[in-house]
């Protein structure tokens, strides 16, 4: 069956607040805690009233379809943006004129993030930043009490991952990680056939996510000529990460760097194996390997290939594959083999279709999806949560397999050995 799902491609540039010498975490922590009610206590409360206050953490390209969205659901869903923040403050300007010309709010212009959660009026985030600052500025959100909606990946690494599962399962609060492609219902359909068995023992999921460009920018980056070192505290923006010297193209191609992301693994790959997570049923994998280079353009800036697949093993007694290039577009079926027949996934749903040994008992079946994948849809998700408790359609745990998945075969790829995932430790290792 010819896949026919198109490949989304969007644009690749959010940049954000970090650490400033305003004041420090413990400053803030401290604060909170003695003006404010418990961050459980706290993140009950918000969202019981029919409006939800919510703010936008990182001003880039990938937070301004956030933000066009979140606009268009004032009405609809009672959402009203009540800050923006980003250190780039032209890019939180450009907001916040937005925000006022579309749905006539005037949101306050932060470059601080710990000064957006201090604001008694935020009830939920939304971090829309380059990946090395997803972790901390979760941890900090849900220390004050704050609903957070963190886009893809969780966290750049397990051991970030580890710690905002426990911070946000001790805050009570609800976070969404930014994988919207879990607001489309085929997934958790699909995996409920293979509970029952319909296909059969799963044993192969395939799946890939490739682009093609004419020039080495396959992650589709808009650079700002007006952006001098004098606009960011760079300092700020580089947070943990190694240091270097002020350098537009780390600012604005941060995923081609390993300091803050891992390039086709943790921005595009995160997307793809969590649709056959939530349908598989799995959690952590068992084994991983990662092969690929950078083959289409060696004297690309950064470090992260072009080109670039997995191949994980899940105690189940399953493999995925994960295949990309970002020099070539054609695409793959994507497909959930079992032994009495195969799901393939497409833009309308999905299909399944019987292996002929077993056309007798297992009958073709035809699965017309009704959700999408579509930030909208995730955002509504996230508030019918805060709002009545409704489930959350890619929660922390689901945000930590995919992470996991994500590190295991870049691990593999960067250190070209065979890694393990360590159950009892919860740690990636070499096998």
């Amino acid at each position: 069956m010819e896949e026919r799902t198109r490949l989304r491609t969007h644009p690749l540039v959010y940049n954000c607040p970090m650490e400033s010498s305003f004041y420090t975490r413990r400053d803030f922590l401290g604060g909170a805690a003695s003006v404010a009610m418990s961050a459980r206590s706290y993140a009950q409360t918000a969202g019981a009233n029919n409006k939800i206050r919510m703010a936008i953490i990182g001003c880039g390209g990938m937070a301004d379809g956030h933000m066009r969205n979140l606009v268009k659901m004032k009405e609809t869903d009672g959402v009203e943006i009540v800050a923006v923040c980003d250190l780039f403050e032209k890019r939180a300007q450009k907001f916040a004129g937005y925000i006022k010309e579309n749905a006539g709010d005037s949101p306050k212009i932060i470059k601080d993030y710990r000064n957006v959660l201090a604001d008694k009026d935020v009830e939920y985030v939304l971090i829309t930043t380059p990946e090395h600052w997803h972790a901390q500025m979760t941890i900090d959100a849900a220390a004050a009490g704050k609903h957070v909606y963190c886009e893809k990946p969780m966290t750049l690494n397990v051991e970030q991952a580890k710690r905002v599962v426990a911070a946000v399962k001790k805050a009570g609060i609800k976070m969404q990680v930014g994988v919207q492609g879990m607001s489309d219902e085929s997934y958790q359909v699909a995996n409920q056939y293979i509970k029952d068995g319909y296909i059969g023992k799963v044993l192969l999921a395939q799946i890939d996510y490739s682009r093609n460009s004419l020039k080495p920018d396959y992650m589709y980056t808009k650079e700002d000529p007006d952006l001098k070192p004098s606009d960011i505290d760079w300092a700020a923006w580089q947070g943990t990460a190694p240091k270097h010297p002020f350098d537009a193209q780390r600012y604005f191609h941060w995923r081609r760097f390993w300091d803050y992301s891992s390039g086709i693994a943790s921005d595009l790959f995160i997307h793809r194996v969590t649709r056959i997570l939530k349908s598989c049923g799995l959690t952590f994998p068992e084994r991983g390997v990662g092969t690929g280079g950078k083959f289409c353009w060696p004297d690309a800036i950064g470090d992260v290939p072009d080109t670039l697949n997995f191949l994980l093993d899940y105690p189940e007694g399953m493999t995925v594959q994960l295949v990309s290039s970002m020099g070539n577009s054609a695409t793959i079926e994507h497909m959930i083999r079992g032994h009495k027949g195969t799901i393939y996934f497409h833009g309308k749903g999905f299909t399944i279709k019987p292996e002929k040994l077993f056309a007798d008992e297992v009958k073709p079946v035809e699965y017309e999806k009704k959700g999408a994948e579509n930030t909208l849809l995730h955002h509504r998700n996230l508030q019918a949560a805060i709002r009545s408790n409704a489930k959350l359609n890619c929660d922390v745990d689901l945000g930590y397999y995919g992470v996991v998945a994500a590190q295991i075969g870049s691990m593999s790829y960067r250190t070209r050995k065979y890694m393990m995932w360590d159950k009892a430790k919860e740690r990636i290792v070499k096998a």
